[in-house]
């Protein structure tokens, strides 16, 4: 099999949609960041999405995926590429006093969601449209690669995708990040974030969560994989990277809405960053938009290359 090349100078339009992690991934991101943020925040949060609920964050994580628009890749897509550039954008938009309400919950319901999709590692990943058209079967069931990291190994792994288990998921992570397995590294997953650079922080998220492609996801290549089973040997060795990737996403979603709200981070063994300039980025203005799907626009792979001997 050929090496895969890195794609750090293209952008690839999708035809097919592609999401980044489902409905439990995403919920249980926006709960763990809810566990660590500040107060400040918190009130922060939830006067711009108008929730003052217990699942506040979690309420909007997935309405990305749902939300509807067309998208201008030269005009969108930032030279870091599309998921980078929407979070540099709409944290902008969502910190801007002068816009509008509605325009405010949209661009924060945005930044909820692309912090999480960034830490999947097929999103970050252009190596057959993010593995959407790798064949694969599940537990029997006939899908795709992408899917199953998406979706499949979560809920195998936590038993469903409401709400309950998203709630139960995450405070079993939390508590890994407080007091367990990832305490010690969870300072280090902040290295790199300041909101005076906010796609440079993307290109660090994103480049981290590439890693894993070569290493977790198809370390003997695509042939390894495709049109096989993956619900056992597969799936048991990579939980614990999915674990992991959901983890990190909560713990540096909390401290980007924490930098949004307040400029600091209010985490134990973090560095304090100033707060960001007022000037302003390129908006991706939401009202111009159709038919959208963030994963539509284009994927990227981060800097890797994994070379496989068949």
């Amino acid at each position: 099999m050929a090496p895969l090349r890195s794609l750090v100078a293209s952008l690839l339009p999708l035809a097919s949609v592609v999401s980044a992690w489902g409905t439990l991934g995403h919920d249980t991101v926006a709960l763990i960041a809810q566990n660590f943020i500040s107060a400040e925040t918190t009130s922060f949060s939830q006067r711009i999405l108008n929730d003052t609920s217990t699942t506040y964050l979690a309420n909007v994580a997935t309405w990305a995926d749902s939300y509807r628009c067309g998208v201008d890749l030269q005009r969108d897509c930032g030279t870091e590429g599309c998921v980078v550039s929407a979070i540099a954008n709409y944290t902008t938009r969502a910190t801007d006093t002068s816009l509008s309400a509605g325009e405010r919950f949209d661009a924060l319901k945005f930044v909820i969601h692309f912090v999480g999709d960034i830490h999947q590692p097929l999103h970050d990943e252009a190596l057959e449209v993010g593995g959407n058209t790798i064949n694969v079967t599940f537990d029997s069931t006939i899908t795709n690669l992408h899917h199953i990291w998406d979706s499949n190994i979560p809920e195998k792994l936590v038993g469903g995708y409401t709400m309950a288990f998203a709630t139960s998921w995450s405070k079993n992570l939390t508590t890994a990040i407080k007091s367990g397995k990832y305490k010690s590294q969870a300072a280090g997953w902040l290295d790199g974030t300041t909101i005076d650079d906010a796609s440079s922080t993307g290109m660090v998220w994103a480049r981290d969560a590439n890693t894993h492609v070569c290493s977790a996801v198809i370390p003997n290549g695509v042939a390894a994989v495709q049109n096989t089973d993956l619900g056992g040997t597969y799936y048991s060795g990579v939980i614990s990277v999915v674990e992991l990737q959901i983890a990190k996403a909560g713990y540096r979603l909390a401290a980007w809405l924490d930098l949004m709200a307040t400029g600091k981070i209010s985490r134990e063994g973090a560095t304090t960053y100033s707060k960001r300039s007022a000037e302003p980025l390129s908006y991706l203005a939401p009202g111009v938009f159709n038919d959208f799907s963030h994963a539509k626009i284009a994927r990227r792979q981060f800097g890797s290359i994994c070379d496989h001997e068949h």
